[in-house]
């Protein structure tokens, strides 16, 4: 077959732009996983610009087991010569990032259905979680996941761990008396089955209805006076 040069040139052309568009796409991604990163604590900005590893990384900020990441993407790119096998690991490993953004989006006080936005546009979703006012915060429902193969067991040197001490907080949905982690205990809220703070010696606490109050010590530090008698009946 015959190419003629100006169809070589626009050839050229076109391989030309898409290179410059995928290392552009690929500077940007770099730049936003470098500063969700260092929300997380991650030391060391060189992990964000490593390719595949620094979806470990993120996988591992996700909750979940980095070597199965590595696992996915590198046998989807081995293996996408084969039909339907290559294609449906890589369908696996996009999954696996999903769950992975699921996690990191409520670390970053994110509802679960900032998820969508992931799946959608995900370069949209690193902009806006690495340069919004959001905070990290490990305090959080345990994953799913945590007992299983998928979660991450790893210890990586310069990547904090994700399990606070003592492990996960319980889950205030299932646990009404428990105060929203990651966010300061407002005023007048009462734990259930402690007596509010201020409350008057002597005098019944909630809970206890009907017990008398009890006299105050006579000063000097004497017994207290006795209670007036009762007047009897006529």
């Amino acid at each position: 077959m015959y190419y003629d040069s100006s169809e070589i040139f626009a050839l050229a052309g076109f391989v030309l732009f898409m290179l410059i568009l995928a290392l552009a796409a690929y500077v940007v991604s770099a730049i936003f996983l470098m500063k969700i990163f260092d929300k997380a604590g991650v030391q060391g900005k060189w992990r964000a610009w490593v390719p595949v590893y620094s979806m470990m990384v993120f996988s591992k900020l996700g909750d979940l087991n980095p070597w199965w990441s590595l696992v996915l993407w590198g046998g989807g790119l081995l293996l996408s010569w084969i039909p339907v096998v290559g294609q449906l690991i890589i369908i696996a490993a996009a999954v696996y990032s999903v769950l992975a953004a699921w996690r990191v989006g409520l670390k970053l006080q994110k509802e679960a259905v900032w998820v969508v936005l992931y799946v959608l546009v995900s370069i949209v979703w690193f902009g806006i979680l690495a340069f919004d006012r959001s905070r990290w915060n490990v305090a959080v429902p345990a994953a799913p996941w945590k007992d299983s193969i998928l979660a991450d067991t790893t210890t990586w040197s310069g990547i904090p761990s994700q399990v606070p001490v003592g492990g996960y907080p319980a889950n205030p949905v299932m646990n009404p008396g428990y105060p929203q982690p990651g966010y300061p205990q407002q005023p007048g809220f009462q734990q259930p089955g402690y007596p509010q703070p201020g409350a008057q010696p002597g005098y019944p606490q909630p809970g206890q209805p009907g017990q008398p109050p009890v006299p105050p010590a006579a000063p000097g530090g004497g017994e207290p006076p006795a209670p007036p008698a009762t007047p009897p009946q006529q």
